[in-house]
């Protein structure tokens, strides 16, 4: 079971988003966390994989879910300067407040506010 959980974060943090669907598909949680609480969402977006997170977000992951310490997907991209994925969880709902500190608080330390308007449609 660890290996098979290594592959399927592993393949989070390298963006293979058809691994990751088809584990999905085949009954893997879609939330499914390390031992930091680093859902596949959570390392998908952190390490800038967009197509990744859309598949993660298309199968019904949790855009607010934090990891133990606190930290959400959207403030992770935030973090990272990852505009593309902070919009794709922003149109699926991520609240931008959510979090410690919040996606609201890291664009403001780090002037980047724009990364929090939210997409047209």
């Amino acid at each position: 079971m660890q290996e098979l959980a290594g592959r399927v974060f592993g393949a989070a943090r390298s963006g293979d988003a058809e691994m990751l669907a088809s584990y999905v598909d085949a009954g893997l949680p879609v939330d499914l966390a390390n031992e930091a609480g680093h859902t596949l969402l959570m390392l998908a977006a952190y390490n800038g994989h967009l197509a990744a997170v859309e598949v993660l977000i298309k199968r019904g992951a949790d855009v607010d879910r934090a990891n133990d310490r606190g930290q959400t997907p959207l403030a992770g991209a935030v973090f990272k300067n990852e505009k593309e994925i902070a919009q794709a969880l922003l149109a699926a709902g991520a609240d931008p407040h959510a979090g410690t500190p919040s996606a609201a608080d890291t664009a403001r330390m780090f002037g980047k506010e724009d990364m929090l308007s939210r997409p047209a449609g």
